[in-house]
């Protein structure tokens, strides 16, 4: 393990986070102590360097490829579950597996174990119960658990609030959740890497999403174009037919249908490739009301 090179990378990320030596230390040990770190002079602990981490916005194993452990391994695997049911709507399939890991000390004595579970219960409380104002007050309790001005915005605090916009977009309260949306936006462009890189194709297709109901089209479809070119550049699926979906549904709504159809097909194509026949039956009929006006 090069130390001298953990330092460096500790410098350059506290530098694009914007914070001093100071500050950095608060709550993990001395400025003198930070200073030497990143210049190699000391071994960094592995408390210290998984608080700085933490201050830092980025995962501990970004400096140090710790041994994976039992203890891990299960968190990890309630982590993957849970964002497996958020992304197919098993809300109850959500709240069972949060139940259940509340009475587990690995989740209740460790706030940001215990902020995964609260920010899944808020979005149950929303989507389920139909409690906005419940749901609010959990995903505020899940961000604030951990979110400091004085530390880089994590990946979890971005989805928390990004779970906040989507709640305020299906509210209708547009402003509001664009106000989330940039938030998310402006913490993205001092990250150094995201270990969940979908979190900027959402983010981008959300934006277009309500860029659209405002009536901007034209912001819209750049947005989804940032989207598309992020899914390219990083290999992912998820995002590619949403993304040709919300163009093509902006050049309907502009009434240039020549364009809208090309990025409806792709779209099509890609939740052929997908096997998401909703989507699929629902575009195909799309497509042919379109080209029935067009012709």
């Amino acid at each position: 393990m090069d130390y001298s090179a953990i330092g460096k990378k500790i410098r350059e990320l506290r530098k694009v986070v914007g914070l001093t030596q100071g500050e950095l230390a608060e709550g993990v040990c001395t400025q003198a102590l930070i200073s030497r770190i990143e210049k190699g002079d000391i071994y960094p602990s592995a408390m210290a360097l998984y608080q700085i981490s933490v201050k830092l916005g980025v995962d501990v194993n970004y400096f140090f490829e710790i041994g994976t452990t039992p203890r891990l391994d299960y968190i990890m695997e309630v982590e993957k579950q849970l964002k497996f049911h958020r992304i197919n709507r098993r809300y109850e399939e959500i709240i069972e597996l949060v139940k259940a890991e509340e009475k587990n000390p690995l989740f209740y004595k460790d706030i940001q174990h215990l902020q995964l579970l609260y920010w899944h219960k808020g979005i149950y409380a929303f989507e389920v119960l139909n409690n906005e104002d419940d749901a609010f007050s959990l995903l505020d309790e899940a961000y604030y658990l951990t979110a400091n001005q004085k530390k880089a915005m994590t990946e979890r605090e971005m989805q928390i609030l990004s779970s906040k916009g989507a709640i305020l977009f299906s509210l209708n309260r547009h402003p509001e959740a664009l106000h989330h949306y940039n938030l998310v936006e402006t913490a993205l462009k001092t990250a150094e890497q995201l270990h969940d890189k979908s979190i900027k194709t959402r983010l981008f297709y959300n934006i277009s999403r309500v860029l659209t109901r405002q009536g901007k089209y034209e912001e819209s479809i750049a947005y989804c174009h940032k989207a598309i070119n992020w899914c390219i550049e990083e290999e992912l699926l998820w995002g590619l037919g949403e993304s040709n979906y919300q163009i093509g549904y902006n050049y309907e709504l502009l009434h240039n249908y020549e364009e809208a159809l090309p990025f409806f097909k792709r779209a099509f194509h890609m939740f052929e490739l997908l096997q998401d026949k909703k989507y699929v039956d629902f575009i195909e009929k799309k497509m042919e009301h379109l080209l029935q006006i067009w012709t």
